[in-house]
């Protein structure tokens, strides 16, 4: 390639990374006021049902029937929203996502901090489901039937605000916040762009009139984990993928009174030829770094409260076979231990 080619080539990408935040999509960020909530103490870890997790029992579906409402385009998986018998709406999640985001939510509840109220049905059935949608027709049967979905309930009692960012936030520099990114590294959930996370203001009308309700801060899809530390080409694929999971290291090194994580990686050299994600994601590998032990170690001792049963339920309550459970239950163990270390 001629000299004058290669030179134009490096300076171009240079500058897009340099802009960084520029392919980022654009978001809602708020700052409300009041009482500010990340994290909250899980009294009674051990008691904590990772088969049903936050929603419980009380908020699982009315059964396997829904109808259609409409097709949400957001993100990269197909989503519907529907409602089921007693009028709930949900939204649907299809795709290679379904199982992991349902695991990741009942693992980050349970260790005390808000996530949505997803459940895993291997089977639902949608009614009045338009002929043509613009994506996921091929995980849809003629008669609506859907099989491995993932069903987040809508928040009948909060309110979305908008976004919040890693970078400007209220609880930067705090040990919760660092815990919580200790726990997107546990998982691997590489996905971490703003525009995943959200803010809820949660209390009725008249705690609402009185300034009496809270804002909870929540990363709110958690679907990109339980496969490789970054983003790669496979990136549809390989979510919730047994062998890359186990493959991936947890701990990158350790320096002095600080950590660093190996998730969020660097994205795939491949992904270069798609700039928008390669850039938006390569500059999130800090989110993973410079962590203090002492508040990695923190973590890990909250953790290492869920008995190895509840570790396998969150991953059986995801739709995977016992042996399968079994051998991500066996990972995650593992990377409890290595934070106890530190």
């Amino acid at each position: 390639m001629h000299k004058g080619l290669t030179t134009l080539g490096a300076g171009l990408w240079g500058a897009l990374l340099l802009a960084g935040p520029g392919w980022a999509k654009s978001i809602k960020r708020v700052d409300p006021e009041g009482k500010k909530v990340l994290w909250e103490d899980p009294s009674e870890i051990r008691l904590r049902d990772l088969i049903t997790g936050q929603g419980g029992n009380e908020h699982m579906p009315a059964g396997i029937e829904f109808k259609f409402v409409k097709e949400d385009l957001d993100g990269t998986n197909p989503k519907f929203n529907v409602r089921d018998a007693d009028g709930v709406k949900w939204k649907i999640k299809l795709g290679d996502e379904a199982r992991p985001e349902t695991v990741a939510a009942r693992l980050v509840w349970a260790v005390g901090f808000r996530t949505d109220e997803d459940y895993f049905l291997p089977l639902v059935h949608v009614s009045g489901m338009p002929e043509h949608v613009r994506r996921g027709r091929r995980f849809i049967d003629p008669d609506g039937s859907m099989h491995n979905v993932r069903l987040k309930r809508e928040r009948g009692e909060e309110k979305k605000l908008g976004s919040w960012s890693w970078e400007d936030d209220p609880f930067t520099g705090t040990r919760e916040w660092n815990g919580l990114r200790v726990m997107m590294a546990l998982i691997n959930n590489w996905d971490l762009k703003d525009e995943n996370n959200s803010v809820y203001e949660i209390g009725d009308k008249s705690e609402r009139k009185a300034g009496e309700s809270r804002s909870v801060y929540v990363v709110s899809d958690l679907g990109a984990s339980f496969g490789p530390d970054h983003l790669d080409w496979a990136r549809k694929s390989d979510k919730g993928d047994l062998n890359k999971y186990r493959k991936t290291a947890f701990i990158r090194h350790t320096h002095g009174d600080r950590v660093d994580f190996a998730d969020p990686g660097a994205p795939s050299p491949f992904m270069i030829f798609d700039p928008a994600d390669y850039f938006s994601h390569l500059r999130l590998r800090w989110i993973g770094r410079n962590i203090p032990k002492e508040d990695a170690r923190w973590m890990g001792t909250v953790l290492a409260q869920l008995s190895p049963r509840q570790i396998r339920d969150a991953f059986r309550a995801g739709g995977y076979s016992p042996e399968d459970a079994e051998a991500f239950a066996t990972v995650v163990e593992r990377r409890i231990r290595e934070l106890s270390e530190l």
